[in-house]
């Protein structure tokens, strides 16, 4: 059993990340919160320059612990790899692969996982780790039966690491603790958020503690696995993002863990 860190998924705030100042404030506002790493996405390519990005990040006491990048940042290497140096970040992944045609082709997937592995590679070289993140649509099975995220996972090597994003893995219909433990020691960074029903028994993400997921299990999951921080994160939702987060981090603490 091993301790992990708590980070914020900015994703959480992209409506918030539009403009320098948009950036700066969503960082200082996270940081009295309580959180002390996050993974930085959400931000607009071009919005800041990386140094002032840098900066910022220094300025609140945040760790940049992982990103998510465009595949195509990915597979320009030396300017993927500067723009991690550059914010002190040895992880990045990819938010997830979305063919447009032919989605259910295993052949497909079997190709992207092995193309993915050459762009890990080359990041690999320079010490920069890259992984996948799911969201649902990877437990629809394709036509062989196999779901793509089994697929991915069949067809990946050990240089690539899962983000599994545990509210996602549930919408799909998958087990989060068992897909933990299927990618035990390839899991630095995982994704945590909660999941309701309301009463039309439509599904909702909310706030990590607020909904129905087993966290007991998934804590207890995290742990073993060796995972180094769990990223808290919701796409959308009825509470103000910083107050979303400000509630999953309390609930957590409370849980016993540590941002």
């Amino acid at each position: 059993m091993s301790d992990f860190r708590i980070g914020a998924q900015m994703y959480t705030c992209h409506q918030h990340l539009k403009t320098i100042d948009d950036i700066k404030t969503s960082f200082e506002k996270i940081s009295k919160i309580g959180y002390t790493c996050a993974q930085v996405s959400g931000i607009p390519q071009g919005t800041i320059e990386t140094p002032a990005l840098a900066q910022i990040l220094k300025d609140n006491g945040i760790e940049c612990s992982v990103t998510h990048v465009p595949l195509d940042m990915m597979k320009d290497t030396n300017k993927c790899v500067e723009y991690h140096q550059a914010l002190g970040c040895k992880y990045t992944a990819i938010g997830g692969f979305f063919p447009q045609e032919n989605q259910y082709d295993p052949q497909l997937w079997i190709d992207f996982a092995k193309e993915y592995n050459d762009i890990v590679a080359k990041l690999a070289e320079h010490g920069l780790t890259a992984g996948y993140h799911n969201h649902s649509h990877e437990w629809i099975k394709c036509t062989n039966g196999k779901t793509p995220i089994e697929l991915i996972h069949e067809n990946s090597n050990d240089n690539v690491w899962f983000e599994i994003d545990v509210y996602w893995v549930t919408h799909g219909g998958g087990d989060p603790c068992q897909w933990l433990e299927k990618v035990a020691g390839r899991c630095p960074v995982l994704h945590y958020k909660d999941m309701g029903i309301d009463h039309e028994r439509n599904q909702f993400m909310c706030e990590v503690g607020a909904g129905n997921l087993n966290w007991e299990r998934i804590i207890e999951t995290t742990k073993k696995i060796g995972t180094e921080y769990a990223m808290v994160e919701r796409d959308s939702g009825k509470l103000d993002p910083f107050d979303s987060l400000e509630v999953s981090l309390k609930n957590l603490q409370a849980m016993g863990l540590k941002p």
